[in-house]
């Protein structure tokens, strides 16, 4: 059996965390080592576990999920995070995605697809609920368009290309370094380059939109 898969839940609605906890556990085989709506408690729990997951809505009280985030990031937890919400905001996910969220969920969803988008994370992967799809790729193709409305991915070098492919496998800055025979601060340098010519904020961002462009070229 493969090694169990450990996530931590913050959701400011009891019955959504029980909930939540017992579909998991009992019917996906996911360990909820931990479910929380307190910052102090959560805390706690990403030190204690090292989960490899935290799921978080967003409309919380007092401080709301993109506070949350902003604070264990505070604090050096690069926990990956995955947004469970009712919110199909475009607003609310172009912000998700510039925080660098691995993925963008909604509560309407089918258990075993929110079973299957948490294993998909957890791997690697990049994603977000279907229903939102066509508004990430407007917000990714807008965002890197340049005064023109052209697309700046012609930009790029063929080098920035490369780790543009490796950013999108979720290849971290040091193993990117050690595939491409350079420097790990040279990986750095290429990233923000990249971010700048193509008018993104994130790593997740530039992965995601460089996807979105493969499979338009696979689709022509």
């Amino acid at each position: 059996m493969d090694e169990q898969i450990k996530v931590v839940l913050v959701d400011d609605h009891s019955l959504c965390r029980r909930g939540l906890t017992e579909l998991l556990t009992l019917r996906y085989n996911i360990n909820v080592v931990g479910a929380t709506a307190q910052v102090k408690e959560l805390t706690q729990l990403l030190r204690e576990h090292k989960p490899d997951l935290l799921v978080m809505d967003l409309r919380m009280e007092p401080l709301d999920g993109f506070g949350v985030l902003a604070h264990i990031r505070k604090e050096n937890f690069d926990t990956p995070v995955v947004i469970l919400t009712m919110s199909d905001s475009e607003a609310d996910l172009a912000t998700a995605l510039r925080a660098g969220v691995r993925g963008y969920l909604l509560k309407d969803m089918a258990p075993d697809d929110v079973a299957d988008a948490i294993r998909r994370v957890v791997a690697g992967e990049m994603v977000v609920a279907p229903a939102m799809t066509v508004k990430m790729i407007g917000i990714l193709q807008h965002g890197q368009r340049g005064k023109e409305g052209k697309s700046s991915m012609s930009l790029l070098t063929e080098r920035e290309r490369e780790i543009l492919q490796l950013l999108s496998r979720a290849e971290s800055n040091k193993a990117i370094a050690q595939t491409l025979g350079i420097s790990n601060d040279t990986v750095k340098q290429h990233v923000r380059h990249i971010l700048t010519k193509l008018h993104l904020t994130s790593r997740v961002e530039a992965a995601v939109l460089y996807a979105v462009e493969q499979k338009g070229i696979e689709g022509r």
